[in-house]
């Protein structure tokens, strides 16, 4: 499946309200991955009864996420379509609590749809061919950095990912960057503890 030229959306508050359903993400994910699906198909692959799926689907087309897919359908099946190829989050303005709390919120379904994935990653690598487990890490870089440090690096880095662009050849596959960066917890929050082992 050829991949559409990147359209991102940066929700409003109200629409990222509709993402903190990790189900919704996975939907949407897939949509976004796999092209356009039905409800049924959707929740034969997600383990869900179509009533549900159909539920979780409206709320996104709602909130314009996802549309009907026109070319596709005979009325009786609704398909459905994927209208941008990623999300980004602005951070809540300082002392909106309100914002922060619906961005945080969103984060969690986030990390645990990122967690899922994780997993299954890690219990299939047995069954990938020695050049993708190759190709593959499970690491993390610890560096002491200024704030400012800390964003410019994170700047760079979606700028280098940005701008793969990708292969179309017979022997490629999706590959998935998920990028964590964050101080490591207990070091800079404001009770910290201190420094753990």
């Amino acid at each position: 499946m050829q991949r559409q030229p990147e359209r991102t959306i940066t929700p409003t508050p109200r629409q990222l309200r509709a993402l903190t359903h990790p189900v919704r993400l996975r939907m949407l994910g897939m949509l976004r991955m796999e092209g356009p699906a039905t409800a049924t198909s959707l929740a034969q692959r997600l383990g869900l009864n179509t009533g549900a799926t159909s539920y979780h689907l409206r709320q996104l087309a709602d909130h314009g996420f996802i549309e009907d897919d026109a070319e596709r359908g005979s009325g009786r099946e609704r398909w459905w379509r994927a209208v941008y190829t990623s999300t980004r989050t602005d951070l809540a303005p300082v002392g909106d609590q309100q914002a922060s709390d619906e961005v945080d919120a969103y984060l969690q379904a986030v990390i645990t749809v990122y967690a899922e994935q994780l997993q299954r990653a890690m219990e299939e690598r047995a069954l990938l061919p020695h050049p993708w487990r190759d190709a593959s890490t499970f690491s993390d870089w610890n560096h002491r950095l200024t704030a400012a440090q800390a964003r410019a690096l994170v700047d760079q880095l979606d700028e280098i990912l940005s701008a793969v662009e990708d292969d179309e050849s017979p022997d490629a596959a999706t590959f998935t960057i998920n990028l964590n960066a964050f101080p490591r917890p207990g070091t800079v929050a404001e009770d910290a503890p201190g420094d753990a082992p």
